[in-house]
């Protein structure tokens, strides 16, 4: 089999011919430390791994006064160009006196400006100040926001370039600025996570309102993909974890309006994987029940999450394709091959029975001994059915 037909077994929740063996995202700080600057794809080829190539690539729609932002020529990883309009406008300072690169991002509207602070090292960004401040900014994004759509035709280059090896994968549309594919963890990037789970209990119409409107903007972007030819697209996001929330929060916040997405993908002829790096064995059947086409990343307790992985398989069966539940912290550092190989075959042994199972490192590294990345792939090869 390819690594694209093996993939795509999987997700069917079907057997394949041994067991599909790769990474989440390969970082950029990785690669430049460790391997001189590679591509993600020479990776890959490097160490025998079934490859993913992640595409994002959005477009806008004239007719609503919509126009890619003139100034967003620095693409960062996973990013596609912002879409903007003279009412969503982007302005970026440069601010001094920190200790990390530390950005301010404006988003200009008639009625006010709204802005965040963004910080960034080698490795990743992350949020110093949010964007909503007050309860009436959500208004106004509300009133002016842009809704990128799939740029179609570029998705579709990307597949017929590629001789139907790798997984085409991409997400559905975040924030611009800061955001992930979720709508409860967009509003999380941009109102603080602490802050949002106070509001559900002090103001619950409001946060409601709120992820009505990021919801909606994603269902425009999911729209758009029919003809896109994705493999999987990503949902989700950690802050839905119950490492972070309650069941109760979940079930009344995140799953009522990331359900509603998938079924749209799929109406779209897209598959999706919801992506709940921490904590899921609370939420396993209620994640399933989104119907999404996989669930990701079965986080190991020695890595902060809580995953059993022979009970996550017992306890969904056939229902979802299961992806991830290496420990990447512990076995891709400071041990030995064997015990590299040994955390494969647990993986295997505990989640791949009748197949619907891929092995991946729960979410990113950023640190690794290169043979003990070779054990992981060369063993998960050895695991045939």
């Amino acid at each position: 089999m390819t690594s694209k037909e093996r993939f795509l077994k999987a997700i069917d929740k079907k057997q394949t011919d041994r067991l599909p063996v790769t990474t989440h995202h390969v970082m950029h700080s990785f690669l430049n430390k460790y391997m001189n600057g590679i591509t993600d794809q020479e990776f890959f080829n490097h160490f025998g791994l079934d490859p993913i190539h992640w595409i994002i690539a959005h477009t806008y729609d004239e007719s609503k006064g919509e126009y890619y932002d003139s100034t967003h020529t620095d693409i960062c990883f996973l990013e596609a160009r912002r879409i903007c309009s003279d009412d969503w406008r982007i302005k970026i300072e440069d601010l001094k006196g920190y200790d990390y690169i530390t950005k301010r991002f404006n988003i200009i509207t008639p009625d006010k400006t709204l802005s965040m602070i963004l910080q960034s090292n080698e490795h990743t960004t992350w949020v110093l100040e949010h964007l909503i401040k007050e309860k009436n900014d959500i208004e106004i994004i509300a009133k002016y926001i842009t809704s990128p759509k799939c740029d179609v035709e570029t998705i579709n280059n990307a597949v017929n370039n590629d001789n139907n090896r790798k997984l085409i994968r991409g997400h559905i549309c975040c924030f611009d600025g800061f955001g992930q594919p979720g709508c409860w963890q967009d509003f999380a990037c941009l109102y603080g996570m602490e802050n949002l789970i106070m509001a559900t209990f002090d103001d619950p119409g409001w946060v409601h309102t709120f992820l009505k409107v990021l919801q909606l903007r994603k269902k425009v972007y999911i729209q758009s993909l029919k003809g896109a030819r994705y493999d999987i697209l990503e949902l989700g996001g950690g802050d839905a974890s119950t490492t972070v929330i309650s069941p109760d929060i979940f079930n009344t916040f995140v799953a009522p309006y990331d359900a509603k997405l998938i079924d749209l993908a799929h109406q779209a002829g897209q598959r999706i994987v919801y992506h709940t790096c921490g904590g899921m064995m609370p939420i396993l059947e209620d994640i399933a029940a989104m119907n999404p086409d996989a669930m990701e990343t079965f986080t190991p307790p020695a890595m902060g999450g809580d995953t059993n992985l022979a009970e996550a398989k017992k306890r969904l069966g056939n229902k979802v394709c299961m992806i991830g539940g290496f420990d990447q912290v512990n076995f891709f550092q400071n041990c030995s091959t064997k015990d590299t190989r040994k955390e494969v075959r647990r993986c295997f042994e505990e989640a791949g029975e009748g197949g619907g199972y891929i092995l991946s490192p729960s979410d990113h590294f950023f640190y690794a001994d290169l043979n003990l990345i070779q054990a992981f792939a060369d063993e998960a090869k050895k695991c045939v059915y």
